[in-house]
């Protein structure tokens, strides 16, 4: 059996066992989300572990990660057909929202270089196996690592705690430095990210677009990005809130997409439901309608829960009421309402299957494997490159819960 390995950043290491469901031990969640990270010793064909690339360039422009520190890539070099080919991929992993928080951060992977690993596995949508990753396997495909705290889109400082806001410089010191790798000469590009960094995959699509030559086909993919802006079990909005201080404590107001900027305050600028319809690159939205993370930390957080009504049925699906399976659907209701109108264009991909489950770009359980999820038969790798290829359009919405018997459900304990 595989075994799949999730590491936290907030309190430690999680452990999954792949059998009928994902289990994970139960940690005190907060905001900050998990990280998908994976042991695949039992592999056959196992994943091309890629080296990191500090950006040296980066001190200069002032583009460093919370501590200081210099920001990291890792990139593996496309070859034949894909060798004009890009994928870049933004990491995910959480935010923080007030200097404890950053302070925090500041001492682990999520906002130093310093704890970043040497290597890290390449799988899924980043994998070089043409049998695990048929479109993109060839393609040059890069990690940008996350090390800021707001996807990729602040610009300040907190001198006193020593903390660097400098996400938008380290996109662009990035993808100068990609540029300067050969992205400049890409026939085809696709942004993509997941989680926070399917945020930031939104939040940049654009400028993304405008950053390579018009020659070049552009399209971006946001997996598990698609936070929502909706009323928690308490009657508040406890991603509102989050989302504020993100916004405000590191200067992310003047980086956020204009067209949403300009008629809306900055917080709700953050949000893809008030980004989406006026991105005018090709998008591709790939998210469950059930997001396990928005579930356990906006919908139904254990601050707002004080009794542990939710408690088992934030953790285990199988566990809710009927009142709170109803509670659910109308999660999966707004979501629906919130891509309507981005799906009517031609240009865009959805892929919104209803699943307990967050982030299925980068997993090769869920990317295409024998047994992953489909909607109408077809996988999500697959669904991904007829949109990216303009195969076929893909406008694929899962029936709800419990219809789906394809899904690779999370259970927490």
């Amino acid at each position: 059996m595989v075994k799949l390995f999730w590491v936290t950043i907030v309190i430690g290491l999680v452990f999954i066992k792949w059998v009928d469901a994902y289990h994970i031990n139960e940690t005190e969640l907060s905001i900050l989300e998990a990280h998908e990270g994976y042991s695949f010793s039992n592999l056959v064909n196992q994943p091309r572990m890629v080296g990191i690339t500090l950006i040296q360039s980066a001190a200069a422009k002032g583009a460093v990660c919370l501590d200081g520190t210099l920001p990291a890539y890792h990139l593996d070099r496309g070859y034949g057909s894909g060798a004009n080919s890009w994928l870049v991929n933004l990491e995910g992993g959480g935010w923080c929202n007030n200097v404890r928080t950053c302070v925090y951060r500041k001492t682990t992977r999520r906002g130093s270089s310093n704890f970043m690993e040497k290597a890290i596995p390449f799988t899924g949508i980043m994998s070089n196996n043409a049998q695990q990753n048929p479109d993109f396997f060839n393609w040059n495909r890069v990690k940008i690592r996350y090390c800021d705290g707001a996807s990729f889109t602040g610009d300040s400082e907190d001198r006193a705690a020593r903390l660097h806001f400098r996400g938008q410089r380290i996109w662009l010191a990035a993808i100068e430095e990609l540029m300067s790798k050969g992205m400049r000469f890409a026939k085809q590009a696709l942004l993509s990210g997941c989680s926070a960094g399917g945020l930031a995959t939104i939040l940049h699509c654009d400028e993304f677009r405008a950053l390579l030559p018009r020659t070049t086909r552009v399209k971006c993919l946001s997996d598990a990005g698609l936070f929502l802006n909706v009323v928690d079990v308490a009657g508040g909005r406890t991603l509102g809130n989050f989302f504020n201080g993100v916004v405000t404590l590191q200067g992310a107001q003047k980086n956020l997409p204009r067209a949403c900027a300009n008629h809306l305050d900055p917080a709700s600028c953050f949000f893809p439901e008030n980004v989406i319809s006026g991105i005018r690159t090709p998008l591709f939205i790939l998210n469950t309608a059930y997001d396990s993370w928005q579930i356990q930390s906006s919908l139904a957080p254990p601050a707002d829960d004080p009794r542990g009504y939710w408690h088992d049925c934030r953790l285990n699906h199988a566990k809710c009421t009927g009142s709170q399976m109803q509670f659910l659907q109308g999660f999966r209701n707004h979501m629906l309402n919130v891509v309507r109108g981005f799906s009517r264009s031609n240009q865009n991909g959805l892929f919104i299957n209803s699943c307990f489950a967050h982030c299925q770009s980068e997993r090769p359980d869920t990317w295409f494997a024998d047994n992953s999820p489909v909607i109408g038969n077809k996988a999500i790798a697959l669904a991904v490159g007829d949109w990216y290829f303009d195969r076929a359009a893909v406008k694929d919405i899962d029936c709800p819960y419990p219809c789906d018997n394809t899904c690779h459900h999370l259970v927490f304990r």
